[in-house]
Order: structure tokens, then C-alpha cells, then sequence
């Protein structure tokens, strides 16, 4: 099979190799295939990308020089129908012959198996037809130059293009642009008819786009055209609209410079037959008219009930089903102000992010109750989703611990629950999933479950005893969320039940910025099987077990005489308990480096499997300048502080609460946790354009113990490696420092990691990535006391690892499917001349399956 396999293999490499020699193949009789085209600018070559995207015609895509989608395209039957009927136009008795063996429409299905039809398909879909030079579309290439370097400000500018020969039926183009001198805004003046309009525009001038000295620039007059615009209409002028605002560009008698007027006339309007004009006016609103329960598909409203709060109407055709100050906070209208886009927009948004609407419609009709008609009257009407509705998702996962997972979750949304316009989500959830790093006697394939409920509620401003809005302004779309969850995991090592609780408070301050302040987030976690600690950390238990088998004298400790392997939990307990109290017989007095391993490995088991309480406050910031999906050229900056068991031990001090044995203070007879952590995390992307992207990350975490505690929860710790962060080591595999990671389940309480990234395109929807990871985990500030896992100096920072490799990803548009290779490039666990690429083979690579980018 293996043979077959290499022989397929280099059947196709060979086969796109001998079409690489006839790139033309398909190229008629008599046409040129366009290779390169090449732009020159003062006889000066230039790489522009914005120059280059204004060709209508751009030769085939190349991978690192190759035409591999032409070649896979030449490989393909563009007529396998027809190939494949011939087969019996020249044969008729091999029709027969196949027809009697297996049936005639059998033999003609045949002809659209994969075999025959589908491959060549795939490949014409793949592939990328040849771009034949079109002179037509070359002349179009060019009046478009001419038209990018005018917008410019190259008023003169000369372009002609020459087509050249470079081989049998190739031919890449020339264009050479002359643009001559650049011209440049003089004087700027406005007349403006409008007199309200023209005060307007003097107040906000300063901010203009089109300014003397200048370059001229098409785009800064659209620009300016749409501030003007914007200011205009944020401001009353309801009518007013861009197309209104025209530039007078005078350069008579002018050398290389431009006097520029800017000119608004007055409204005109249809009336009848006729064309008016009059000034703009200002408009103020007269009356908000918020419609409760509107149907678009009914013509007549039939009002049965309403009600005004705060000079706002509210009207409904059944009864009332909402408080009004619920309806109104999300209304940025107001009676008697000016009309505004602005608050339109923001209305629409705080509606939307309700979830009990659909998407709101908002108009407005002139007030004829008004004489002077400057007034408008603001209709907002919403529709009401099902206040019931039932959601069920069906998953497949793959995450740190899961290698592979499936998980089904039933949730029950409840919309307006309190009338106050509140969402109530009840969920259910459960998984099972496969992990091949967790203790698995039964050599079970799923052996990792869990199931979970949780409560949501999530109300649509700051809930708070006292007035918070001088602090967040409804404009900032405000909600609170309150979170009550149960999970309980079995068949995951020491099983746990997990409790959570949280009361948060999100805003966002401005477009793409969001922020978040959880006044406090509960945990608590009982380890339901803590005496299954040794068959989970295996290395926790082969490290015990040697020093064991050194100095144990006692039978009743080991599985058997002969192999004298410790009995969990019998024996690790006992053994530990011998050695640190010193109470036990030994075949040898305990050296001191056993005797801390010992002591390490028992420190690492307690911390492990003793139950976690945590209350914690925090505060997360985040701001992006993403757009939008299709935007690749932005940053993310997230930032987050968390303080944890700083409340409690206030209290505990204040009220005298004793400590227990240890020295901590404890609740519900549990000691808790108490600490300070901070994030920061920024990721940046530049387009390249062509779908070439540079992806980048650098993140820094610590976690600080204080006061209650020496260390930080498993839950809160940090780990490095998997397919989301160093992609050349396993998750959890990578630290701390240069130890090596001995443990099962490495993590530390702080971290620094780095990425970068170079995605492009392969063919249609397949992308490629080569990248580098760098990164590590350290102990800093608790009770490991181990010079390799600790961080002491800025010298540790030579203990960073690099991975670095290669990838395939496959865009569904929706979610991406990636597999990521990664090779240790600099392993720090390794002797100090032995780091860089001695393990930077196959044998030591790591294969990451991952679900969209991974930064």
C-alpha cells in the first residue's frame, strides 16, 4: 500500500512539473500569455500596491514564484463528456462489452464518477485559467492610471503602454506614466446660501479636510463633502444630503497651484411641475412616537393602549407589556431637541442590543401641526421577538485538554421577564470527549465527561442602588449580567464539581472599545476524587515511586516484592508521610535532594487537590480598530486587573476571625484564595494585499499570591504550548523556565508569549502559513522554590522557547479549519549548547489541530 501510495504521489508531482514546462498549453493560436506587468513612473520601476490595483488585468497568481493554480488548471479535461463518450464512438464493442457487465445506465453514470468527471472539476475549480493579454482591457489599465495619478493632483499627466515578447506565446506589459508637477490648494473660500448653514460650517471650519498648502487629493474633497454632511445633519438640517456640496477649482493663472471655493446652494425641492428652492431649515422635534408591538405586515394600526413618560408617547395595540422607562433609556430622540443622525444611529443600536426587538425601523414626517413647518415628529417603531424560544447546538471541540469532544447544550430564553425589558437564559449543557494525556485505565475512547446548568440574566442598564449615570452614560449602551453555573466533570482525573457566581457591569465607551467591571465573580471547586492524584500526574508518580524504591522498607506500601512499585493511594500516602515526618525506616538515611523532591512532589499534590474558593473583582478594557471580517489591516489591545480574596480578608481583619492551623483565614470552613493578577494582550495584522497577512501577539500575564495564600489556583495559573500559543509543544508541555516540563500538567503563575504569523493563498480557499512562537511560563513570587522554575532576573528571559513551522488552513468563510506543524527551535530545558535545533526534526514535531486563526 505504501508503495502505491509514493508511486500516486509522484505521478502528480511529475505531472505538474511537465505542465510548468508548458504554461501556454491552453493559450490559443495567436494570443499572449500576460506574465508580468510592470509600471514605471519618471522611467523609475515602482512596486505600489494602490498603482498596481488600478489594472484591470493582472497575470495568473504565483506560490513563491509558481504558477500552481495555471498548472493545476492545465491538467485538467475541460471536456471529460466528451473524452469519455469518444471512448465508445471508437470502440462500440467495449460499450457493449461494459454494458452486458455492469448495465447500460450504469456505464453512463460512470462517466460522471469522480474518476472521469469529478477530479477535473476540482481541478478547473482550483485551478486559475490563463489570463490572455487583452489589449482592450490594457487601455482601460491605462485611462485608470491617468484617472489615479489626476486624483492625485497630477493634473498632467501622460501615459502609454508597450507590449513585450519574452517567450513562445508570453508577453508581459510596460506602462510608463509622466506625471508631471503635482499641484497644490491655494485660497479656500466658501459661499454658502443658507445663512443657519454657512454659521454651522464657520464653527467646525477648523476641522476641514481641504486646507492651503496642501496636495490636492480627490478623496479629501469626498471627505469633506461627507463632514459637512455629518455636521449639517447632526444639527437639524434633516434635508441635507452631500451631493449638495460643490468645489470651483480655478488654476487659470495659476502655476502648479489651485484657489478652491466651496459652494452649497439652497434646498430645491419638486413641487408639482415646478423646481423650488428656499433656505434649509433647521428642524427641532416635535413629538416621539414609540409604537410597542408594531407588525410590518399589517397596514392599520389599531392603538388600544399607550401612555407618556417623560414627553415620550408611548402606544401599543394590545396592553402595554412594558415599563416605559425600560423603552425610553434605550431612546436618545428627544422632544424638543434638533433632529440628528447621530442619535438615530445610537437609538437603533441600544434598541438592537435589547434582544427582545427585531431590528427597529425609526422615521419621521414633517409636523403640519406646525405653521412654520421647522418641525418633525419621530416615529419608532418596534417589533417584539417570541418571548419564548427554545435553542438547541450540537458541537465538536478540540481544546487543551480535549484532543477531541462532541457536546449538546439546550437553553430556554425568556424575553422581557420582569417587564423591563430583561432576557432570562436557562442552559443545559453536556460532553463527552476523548483526551489521551488524562488517566484512561479502561482504554475507553471517550474518557472525559461533563454536564452543567447555568442562569443568565442579563438587564439593560447599570442595576445599582444609586444613579450611575454622570458615570456611564446610557449612550454607552450599559447592562448588567448576573451568572449562576453548576458543571460537574467525571472521568477527568479527580473529578470536579465547579460552582460559579458573578455580578458584571459592560459598557462600551466609544465605537470598538468595550469595557467590563465584575464587582465580583465567584468559584468554587471540589475535587470529588482526590485520591486518584497519582494515576492522573503519572509523573508525579514515577518520580515518587524511584525515590521509593531506594529507600521504602515497608511491604505493606508496595504492589509486590519484586517490582516494589507503590500502591495508590496506600503506599504515596504512607511513604510521603515517612519521609517528611522522618518517622519512617529507611534502607538508607534520605538525602537532601530526595527529601525536597519528596516534599516538592507532596506541596504540588495538595495544592492540586484541595478545594478552591475564589471571589474576585476585575476590570477588563479592550479596543480594536477592526471594521469589520473582511478588515486586515487593524490592532486589538485587551488589558485586564483582577483582584481576588482582598474583600474577604478586609472583613476577616475588621471582625477578628481567627486563623486555622496553617495561618490562613478561612470561609465555610475553606481557605481561600488571594491574589493579584494583571493581562495584557495586543494582537496586530498588516494586509500585504494579495491575501498575504503578517499576524502578530504579544501577551504578558502575572499572578501575584499575597496575604491568604503562597500560590495560585490551578484554575488561575498559567500554561504554555498547544495550538493557540507555542505551537512546537504540547499544551502544558513548555516550562516552567528551563525545567523541562516533568510535571503532567506544567503551569506557573506568570507568562510571556509572542507570535507572528505569515498567511497567503495557495488556491481558492486554501491558505498557507509559515510562523514563529516564542514563549515560556515562570514561578515568580509563590512557593516554588526550584531555581529552573523560577523567574529571579531579567537573565531568565534566555529560558524563552521558539517554536517555528509551517501550516494548511481551509476557509469555510463562517470558520476556518487549520493544521498547524511546529518544530522546537529553542528548547531552554535542554543543556545550554544543545537549544538551538537539535530537536528540529519530524520525531520531535508537533501537530496542531486548531478552529480559526489562532490570533
Amino acid at each position: 500500500m505504501k508503495r502505491i501510495s509514493t508511486k500516486i504521489t509522484a505521478f502528480i508531482v511529475i505531472a505538474i512539473l511537465i505542465c510548468a514546462c508548458n504554461a501556454v498549453k491552453r493559450v490559443p493560436d495567436g494570443k499572449l500569455l500576460l506574465t508580468k506587468n510592470e509600471i514605471t513612473v519618471n522611467n523609475k520601476v515602482i512596486k505600489e500596491e494602490n498603482v498596481f490595483n488600478q489594472l484591470y488585468q493582472k497575470p495568473n497568481t504565483t506560490l513563491l514564484g509558481y504558477r500552481l493554480r495555471l498548472n493545476l488548471y492545465n491538467l485538467a479535461n475541460l471536456n471529460p463528456d466528451s473524452t469519455y463518450q469518444a471512448k465508445f464512438t471508437n470502440n462500440p464493442e467495449k460499450y457493449r462489452r461494459m454494458s452486458n457487465w455492469l448495465s447500460a445506465k450504469q456505464v453512463d453514470r460512470l462517466g460522471q464518477s469522480f474518476w472521469y468527471h469529478g477530479i477535473h472539476d476540482f481541478l478547473k475549480r482550483t485551478g486559475e485559467p490563463p489570463v490572455v493579454l487583452d489589449k482592450e482591457k490594457a487601455n482601460k489599465s491605462l485611462l485608470r492610471l491617468k484617472y489615479y495619478y489626476f486624483n492625485n493632483g497630477y493634473f498632467n499627466v501622460n501615459a502609454t503602454y508597450a507590449v513585450d515578447t519574452v517567450a513562445i506565446k508570453k508577453a508581459k506589459i510596460k506602462y510608463n506614466i509622466t506625471p508631471g508637477n503635482a499641484f497644490y490648494l491655494d485660497s479656500i473660500n466658501a459661499s454658502i446660501s443658507t445663512p443657519v448653514l454657512d454659521s454651522l460650517y464657520q464653527v467646525n471650519k477648523s476641522n476641514s479636510f481641504i486646507k492651503s498648502g496642501i496636495q490636492y487629493q480627490t478623496v479629501d474633497f469626498e471627505n469633506e463633502k461627507n463632514r459637512i454632511s455629518t455636521n449639517f445633519r447632526n444639527n437639524g438640517a434633516y434635508y441635507f444630503q452631500p451631493n449638495y456640496v460643490t468645489f470651483n477649482i480655478d488654476t487659470i493663472k495659476k502655476v502648479n497651484k489651485a484657489d478652491i471655493t466651496l459652494m452649497i446652494n439652497n434646498y430645491s425641492y419638486q413641487d408639482g411641475d415646478s423646481t423650488k428652492t428656499e433656505p434649509f431649515k433647521l428642524y427641532k422635534i416635535s413629538d416621539v412616537n414609540i409604537y410597542t408591538d408594531y407588525s410590518p405586515s399589517s397596514n392599520a394600526i389599531t392603538i388600544r393602549d399607550s401612555t407618556t413618560f417623560k414627553n415620550f408617547n408611548l402606544f401599543s395595540q394590545k396592553k402595554l407589556k412594558y415599563k416605559p422607562k425600560a423603552i425610553t433609556d434605550a431612546i436618545f430622540i428627544s422632544k424638543g431637541g434638533y433632529y440628528a443622525d447621530f442619535k438615530t444611529v445610537l437609538t437603533t443600536r441600544y434598541l438592537n442590543n435589547l434582544k427582545i426587538f427585531n431590528y427597529p425601523s425609526i422615521q419621521y414626517e414633517v409636523d403640519k401641526r406646525d405653521t412654520t413647518a421647522h418641525s418633525l415628529i419621530a416615529k419608532v417603531y418596534l417589533t417584539p421577538r417570541k418571548k419564548y424560544s427554545f435553542g438547541t447546538t450540537f458541537d465538536l471541540t478540540h481544546s487543551n485538554i480535549q484532543d477531541f469532544g462532541v457536546g449538546l447544550s439546550i437553553s430556554e430564553t425568556i424575553r422581557n421577564v420582569f417587564n423591563g425589558a430583561e432576557t432570562l437564559e436557562l442552559a443545559a449543557r453536556g460532553n463527552i470527549g476523548a483526551s489521551k494525556d488524562l488517566a484512561n485505565p479502561k482504554n475507553n475512547f471517550f474518557n472525559v465527561s461533563e454536564y452543567g446548568l447555568d442562569l443568565k440574566l442579563n438587564i439593560p442598564r447599570i442595576f445599582m442602588p444609586f444613579n450611575t449615570d454622570r458615570i456611564i452614560p446610557k449612550s454607552m449602551i450599559p447592562s448588567t449580567l448576573f451568572t449562576i453555573g453548576f458543571a460537574k466533570q467525571q472521568n477527568i482525573g479527580l473529578d470536579k464539581e465547579n460552582f460559579t457566581g458573578g455580578l458584571s457591569y459592560n459598557w462600551t465607551p466609544k465605537i470598538n472599545h468595550s469595557a467590563r467591571f465584575d464587582l465580583f465573580n465567584t468559584q468554587f471547586v471540589r475535587n470529588l476524587n482526590p485520591r486518584n492524584y497519582f494515576n492522573v500526574y503519572g509523573s508525579s508518580y514515577n518520580a515518587l515511586n524511584q525515590i521509593s524504591k531506594i529507600y521504602n522498607t515497608n511491604p505493606s506500601y508496595v504492589d509486590n516484592a519484586i517490582d516494589k512499585n507503590l500502591r495508590i493511594d496506600q503506599g504515596t500516602v504512607g511513604f510521603t508521610k515517612d519521609v517528611l515526618t522522618g518517622s519512617g525506616i529507611f534502607s538508607q538515611p534520605i538525602s537532601t535532594t530526595d527529601f525536597e523532591s519528596v516534599k516538592s512532589i507532596e506541596e504540588r499534590r495538595l495544592r492540586l487537590t484541595e478545594n478552591d474558593f475564589i471571589l474576585a473583582t476585575s476590570f477588563t478594557f479592550s479596543k480594536t480598530t477592526k471594521k469589520d471580517l473582511k478588515d486586515n489591516t487593524f490592532y486589538l489591545f485587551k488589558t485586564k486587573i483582577e483582584s481576588a480574596g482582598t474583600i474577604l480578608s478586609t472583613f476577616a481583619k475588621t471582625t477578628n476571625q481567627k486563623k486555622n492551623a496553617s495561618g490562613n483565614y478561612e470561609i465555610f470552613n475553606l481557605p481561600y484564595s488571594e491574589y493579584i493578577k494583571a493581562e495584557v494582550d495586543y494582537i496586530k495584522h498588516w494586509d500585504l494585499s494579495k491575501e498575504n497577512i503578517i499576524a502578530f501577539r504579544s501577551f504578558f500575564g502575572i499572578a501575584i499570591p499575597f496575604g491568604n495564600s503562597n500560590y495560585i489556583p490551578f484554575s488561575r495559573s498559567y500554561f504554555s504550548g498547544g495550538s493557540n500559543d507555542n505551537r512546537a509543544w504540547q499544551p502544558y508541555r513548555l516550562g516552567p523556565g528551563s525545567s523541562g516540563g516533568l510535571d503532567d500538567f506544567n503551569e506557573a503563575n506568570m507568562k510571556i508569549a509572542l507570535s507572528s504569523e505569515f498567511r497567503f493563498k495557495i488556491a481558492g480557499s486554501l491558505k498557507g502559513a509559515v510562523f514563529a512562537d516564542a514563549g515560556n511560563i515562570w514561578n515568580v513570587l509563590d512557593n516554588v522554590a526550584d531555581d529552573k522554575s523560577t523567574f529571579t532576573s531579567f537573565s531568565d528571559l534566555k529560558e524563552i522557547a521558539l517554536g517555528s513551522g509551517f501550516g494548511l488552513r481551509y476557509d469555510f468563510t463562517f470558520f476556518v479549519i487549520r493544521f498547524d506543524l511546529g518544530f522546537k527551535t529553542y528548547n531552554p530545558a535542554n543543556e545550554t549548547n544543545r537549544r538551538w535545533f537539535r530537536e528540529y526534526n519530524f520525531s520531535n514535531s508537533v501537530l496542531n489541530f486548531g478552529i480559526n486563526y489562532p490570533f
